[in-house]
């Protein structure tokens, strides 16, 4: 497996970790419906979280949660929808992104809750 791609698996593995302490109940990671993904499905108070979950070794070029562009954030809604759909969901839905800098052994994490909402199409 590539670097990178071990650094994101250990960054989402922070995250779930750092959830599960903040009392969330992890329902799915990587949960995947043809090209839609989550990376994070949570629960907490009778509210359904999505997470997406922004992994980087350092910061010096830019910030993690800068790579949620509205491109993304049009998917990730898309996908909660389908998730919300096929489970029958009825819950209020948050948009959260966690971010995990540094390497394995000493990560910094970020929850920023509320991070964005549906876009008006």
């Amino acid at each position: 497996m590539a670097q990178h791609n071990e650094l994101g698996k250990a960054g989402e593995n922070a995250a779930v970790a750092y959830l599960e302490s903040h009392d969330y109940v992890i329902r799915h990671r990587n949960w995947r419906r043809g090209h839609l993904e989550l990376d994070i499905v949570a629960a907490k108070n009778n509210e359904l979280i999505v997470v997406e979950v922004k992994t980087r070794s350092d910061t010096r070029f830019a910030r993690p949660e800068d790579a949620v562009t509205l491109s993304k954030i049009k998917r990730t809604v898309r996908a909660a929808d389908t998730y919300i759909k096929l489970y029958q969901i009825d819950a209020p839905v948050r948009f959260d992104i966690i971010t995990v800098v540094g390497d394995k052994e000493n990560f910094k994490i970020e929850h920023i809750k509320e991070a964005f909402y549906p876009p008006l199409f």
